[in-house]
């Protein structure tokens, strides 16, 4: 590897949600690198932010990959989260001021491209990349399909599936939630959910609606949280779509880290509401571990 590079965060995805010992033991193999660490349940699913200077990201990756590929077996696993694999999404996100065509972003990019090698040798995985090429939606749609893999076997691997390996910018990943309001006619939160995700999709929010145990979620990227809709602007539309179908909101939840900017775009007497504080950014958090 090149020598200790830009800043940089790699936001691995993986398919474990419920077992903490399974989670907390794929945790741990991200040494000092691991800054956040989310675990949900309902989607079994778990977020690993991994930060700081890029030759360490590129092998916290790793390692939290092969421990991952180790662990998680996905033929007993079920989950309301989309997946391709037990190490289902890497990111690679430089933290560096820098442009698209710059040399902090084209490190990241190498850097994503020798994961994929690693991941496709090493462990057998099939990845396909994503980011100046495709993105991630297109990979999840069209993967095994008209898409083949970029890097390791041509089918998926028996217990791990396969793995999406992206660049991109920093995004927010955010969650709401919504329950019937026993409203006789009304539609189900699920239904309410998955037309709110519908109507607020667009070219800065990919958006699901998803079914939960006790009720739905709309389930967002916000892939630009300094220039397109903010956090308490999507939460606002959520409630407002979702009171006008007879349901309300019950919560929200910030999956992961975001960045400083996209915090100070909400109002600060919401961050409780809103399931946001200082202490959750990527600056905060890269600053502690220094």
């Amino acid at each position: 590897m090149p020598g200790p590079g830009p800043s940089a965060e790699c936001v691995v995805n993986i398919s474990e949600g419920r077992d903490r010992s399974v989670i907390e033991a794929i945790a741990r193999a991200g040494g000092d690198g691991l800054l956040d660490l989310h675990a949900d349940a309902d989607h079994h699913r778990s977020v690993l932010t991994l930060g700081g200077c890029l030759d360490e990201v590129e092998k916290a990756a790793r390692a939290v990959a092969e421990a991952a590929v180790r662990s998680i077996d996905l033929r007993s696993h079920t989950g309301t989260h989309p997946r391709l694999g037990a190490v289902d999404v890497v990111p690679f996100v430089p933290l560096d001021e820098d442009t698209p065509d710059g040399g902090g972003w084209r490190r990241v990019h190498d850097a994503r491209d020798r994961f994929a090698t690693w991941a496709g040798s090493v462990l057998g995985l099939p990845c396909f990349l994503y980011g100046p090429e495709r993105s991630l939606p297109d990979v999840r749609r069209h993967a095994f399909g008209s898409l083949v893999p970029d890097t390791g076997p041509a089918t998926p691997h028996p217990t791990a599936g396969a793995c999406a390996v992206g660049v991109r910018p920093v995004l927010v990943a955010y969650n709401v939630w919504i329950a019937d309001d026993e409203v006789r006619e009304a539609p189900s939160a699920l239904m309410v959910a998955r037309r709110l995700a519908t109507s607020l999709r667009g070219p800065g929010v990919r958006s699901l609606g998803l079914p939960l145990a006790d009720g739905a979620q709309v389930s967002f990227n916000l892939i630009e949280p300094t220039n397109g809709p903010s956090i308490a602007e999507v939460y606002d539309a959520v409630a407002v779509g979702a009171a006008a179908q007879g349901c309300s909101v019950t919560r929200a939840e910030l999956v992961g880290l975001l960045p400083e900017a996209a915090l100070h775009a909400a109002p600060r007497r919401r961050w409780p509401e809103l399931d946001l504080a200082e202490s959750r950014t990527i600056e905060y958090r890269m600053a502690e571990r220094r």
